[in-house]
């Protein structure tokens, strides 16, 4: 009962910050609009890319241009709900070296939830936009045959993304308890990470297939129950059933992430200042 009694107050203390940063970026509309249009357009940039390789072939590691727009868009969207969620605890390292995470440890909330919301950017949400239409557009072109399964994948694939990528955050801002400037580590797995995830496994060695799968499972995102809806073989000759396994990974990795947040927050010793 203490810890769902402790999540409901971190939920509402989510809320209530993020809430408050989105007020004030609202005070300025022009700005917002003008910063979520070039959000949107930065990371456009990233499947402009993609096209621009298939202006001149016809297939990229055996897959066609509206399979890896599959891969790029389930991927782009789960990346992006967590980024919008959690991008901000990126920023930890910066509060751990100047003294300023101490102020968040005397309120009666959970840390990781006003570290998750502080600087709340509403911005990002032109990740998820861009994300949302490459895979609409993947999933008008592609010839799938459904079934009540794989059109169940869909979402659930999407939401255990999202989780996956929380979980990394979460491990990430951990790490940051022990080196303090450590956010470029961070963002080599979590927007490194997403941008692995938007080419097929074929264009990659077996060994790094297998690192994705097995050590950081970031391969449960979007390959493994992609490659099912889409009807292709798995990478590293997998069995069928792991294509259903992305929501148990993405609590087994929150779980993880949790007890190293734990550990990293009570290794934490104030700078004094």
């Amino acid at each position: 009962m203490a810890d769902l009694a402790q999540a409901r107050d971190g939920l509402r203390a989510y809320r209530l910050i993020s809430g408050m940063w989105i007020r004030s970026l609202m005070a300025y509309r022009v700005s917002f609009t003008m910063t979520a249009l070039g959000n949107l357009t930065v990371t456009a940039f990233d499947f402009a890319a993609i096209l621009l390789m298939f202006s001149q072939v016809d297939r990229l590691g055996g897959y066609s241009l509206p399979e890896i727009a599959f891969l790029y868009g389930a991927s782009g969207t789960a990346f992006g709900l967590t980024d919008l969620a959690l991008g901000s605890m990126d920023r930890l390292g910066k509060r751990v070296r100047d003294g300023t995470l101490d102020t968040l440890l005397v309120r009666p909330v959970p840390v990781i939830a006003q570290v998750a919301a502080d600087r709340f950017g509403l911005h990002r949400l032109g990740r998820v936009v861009q994300g949302v239409l490459v895979l609409t557009y993947a999933l008008v072109v592609l010839d799938i045959e459904w079934t009540p399964l794989k059109a169940l994948m869909i979402p659930l694939m999407l939401l255990s993304g999202a989780g996956i990528f929380a979980s990394v955050f979460m491990a990430g801002a951990a790490f940051q308890f022990v080196a303090q400037d450590a956010a470029e580590v961070q963002s080599a797995f979590t927007y490194g990470g997403n941008t692995l995830l938007q080419y097929p496994p074929t264009l990659f060695t077996k060994d790094l297939v297998r690192g994705v799968t097995f050590v950081l499972p970031l391969a449960f995102v979007n390959w493994l129950p992609a490659l099912y809806v889409m009807g292709r073989p798995y990478p590293l000759d997998l069995p069928t059933w792991v294509a259903f396994t992305p929501p148990l990974v993405a609590a087994a990795c929150l779980a993880l992430a949790g007890l190293a947040w734990r550990a990293g927050l009570r290794s934490y010793r104030s700078t004094g200042s």
